[in-house]
């Protein structure tokens, strides 16, 4: 069984800075980097809103759960991998402890993403490479995020997020 992961996508204020690298065994100060041939569309008034889910990402990955709450509304609903969490005590009370871990020792390539925003109400969806170790072999995964977004009046919460990922088959060769 392929353990949880939280697929930090998102993880980097993408649009206000630079992609920062991190080494694939061990912990780096920022969990994207953005391929070259990343397909990236975020119009302007979605723009905030992909910025509380790059705090909350990276605040996860940098095992910062108190930051990462921050970026969640207590009513949160996460669905992954056929189970649920239905609060932000929930998972961060227990699931977000192994993301965390996992996302430390992973290296991450931000390849598609797009936003959307009307009204109150915004969707950022991701999709990524997570490449990590695991019992001494390289691995890659192919995850993709989708997360929605309240605004109200301390600003865009997250308030569901759906994570995918599956192991990404080796190309066959010639």
């Amino acid at each position: 069984m392929m353990p949880r992961i939280v697929p930090a996508v998102i993880m980097a204020t993408i649009l206000a800075g630079p992609a920062w690298a991190g080494s694939a065994a061990g912990p780096h100060t920022h969990p994207d980097t953005v391929d070259n041939e990343a397909a990236i569309s975020i119009p302007g008034a979605a723009r905030d809103a992909v910025a509380t889910v790059d705090r909350f990402s990276t605040a996860l990955a940098s095992g910062d759960l108190e930051k990462a709450a921050r970026e969640l509304d207590s009513t949160v609903l996460i669905l992954e991998s056929g189970g649920a969490e239905r609060s932000a005590a929930e998972y961060l009370g227990g699931h977000a402890r192994s993301d965390a871990v996992f996302l430390k020792g992973a290296h991450q390539q931000l390849r598609h993403r797009t936003a959307h925003a009307s009204g109150d109400f915004a969707w950022v969806a991701s999709e990524r490479e997570l490449h990590f170790v695991k019992d001494g072999k390289e691995a890659t995964m192919l995850s993709t995020e989708t997360m929605v977004l309240r605004r109200g009046t301390s600003g865009w919460k997250i308030v569901h997020i759906h994570w995918s990922s599956r192991i990404k088959r080796p190309a066959a060769g010639p």
